[in-house]
């Protein structure tokens, strides 16, 4: 029986291992630990990717969410429309500032916000739209863009999980009116610790999150404005600027890997993900639909398959929303999501015998439940169409 994590940091580790040491210990030798030359090194590469003119480093994926806001001057009583199926920072970032976070439902094949929800949500005091590129897939930018136009709002890419990614060509970051990334370690992109990045082609508004980030400081000890302390420290740029060479390898590993699942899973007991035609993901996650979702990630882990679940309660429904007045069944779509998703393995040190043994896992169980069921008389109920 294989034993597969859904992440290998210590096999990616061994690959940059000598050069990540070279760059830890350059930052060790010179002292500069806060606001070194490694951050701004990172910015301008990091910004070149995207195509932005300007990028911010920033302390995680959540500060990034959060001094984008706060820049936005968004606060109480403004609302921000979001999706319902997401990280809790999406949200939670709307909450911490005292403004109202709106809901909408998903595309459940892409499993991000669906326009139409979105334009439904929208009031006279919505101030902002956050789309979050969920699992590495853009959101519907242009539809979004045109809501957000209409309404006089900004829009705001939750591509923590997308570095990299296209939606019709253009790269994530200069799709909305900022973009936020994250360099947690799970990530793509992932760093020796928190960190996360601002994207934005106004450089008015970059000069604010760089005001903001330390404690909306505008010259030493002059404070404009309260801030945070959001900087991101040297020593996890420098790791970053090495991680950074391997990033367009391990992103193509993750795509063939997804490719190869396509391949693998076709007719199993799972939909495999759907990714529009205009779209590049980057697989952050392979994520698949299964109507007995739970029963299928006990089978797997009984036979050494690791498997995740993002997310298994969709935010409008978290308690610490209880107050907003959702109730089961107000946003079906992201609820089902919730029930029915799992992720497969799907990191770049997975070898192709590793993808083989996934899928013939995932076989085995609908064989199973097939068999099963056959033997009640009933029919087979493990594959979930979307």
């Amino acid at each position: 029986m294989k034993n597969i994590g859904m992440l290998e940091l210590r096999g990616e580790s061994a690959i940059y291992a000598g050069e990540m040491r070279v760059a830890i210990d350059d930052v060790l030798e010179n002292h500069a630990y806060i606001n070194g030359p490694q951050v701004a090194e990172l910015e301008i590469e990091i910004a070149r990717r995207a195509g932005t003119t300007c990028a911010i480093a920033v302390s995680s994926g959540t500060d990034a969410l959060l001094s984008t806001l706060m820049a936005l001057g968004i606060g109480p009583g403004d609302e921000v429309v979001l999706p319902a199926f997401s990280f809790f920072a999406t949200a939670g970032v709307v909450a911490r500032l005292g403004a109202v976070p709106v809901f909408a439902d998903i595309d459940p094949q892409t499993f991000n916000i669906d326009p139409q929800r979105v334009e439904a949500a929208v009031t006279g005091r919505t101030r902002a739209i956050i789309a979050v590129h969920v699992f590495g897939q853009c959101a519907e930018m242009d539809a979004l863009r045109r809501i957000a136009d209409k309404s006089g709002v900004a829009l705001v890419e939750d591509a923590a999980q997308a570095i990299d990614a296209t939606y019709k060509g253009r790269r994530v970051g200069g799709l909305g009116d900022a973009a936020c990334l994250s360099f947690y370690p799970t990530k793509n992109l992932g760093g020796i610790g928190e960190g996360g990045m601002v994207l934005t082609n106004d450089e008015g508004f970059a000069d604010l999150v760089r005001r903001l980030r330390n404690h909306g400081e505008s010259e030493r000890y002059v404070h404009d404005r309260v801030g945070g302390n959001f900087r991101l420290d040297t020593i996890k740029a420098a790791a970053l600027l090495v991680k950074l060479r391997y990033l367009n390898e391990f992103t193509e590993h993750r795509r063939r890997n997804a490719a190869r699942y396509d391949e693998l899973l076709a007719g199993s007991a799972v939909a495999t993900p759907h990714v529009d035609e205009h779209n590049k993901a980057v697989y952050h996650q392979y994520s698949v639909l299964c109507g007995r979702r739970d029963e299928l990630r006990s089978f797997l882990a009984e036979r050494g398959v690791a498997t995740g679940v993002y997310y298994p309660i969709a935010l409008h429904l978290q308690k610490c929303f209880a107050s907003l007045g959702y109730r089961p069944g107000s946003l079906p779509l992201a609820e089902r999501t919730c029930s029915e998703i799992l992720s497969l393995p799907c990191h770049p040190m997975l070898s192709d015998d590793d993808l083989a043994y996934v899928a013939s896992c995932v076989q085995e169980f609908g064989d199973a439940a097939t068999s099963a069921e056959q033997r009640r008389g009933g029919v087979p109920s493990t594959r979930q169409t979307v």
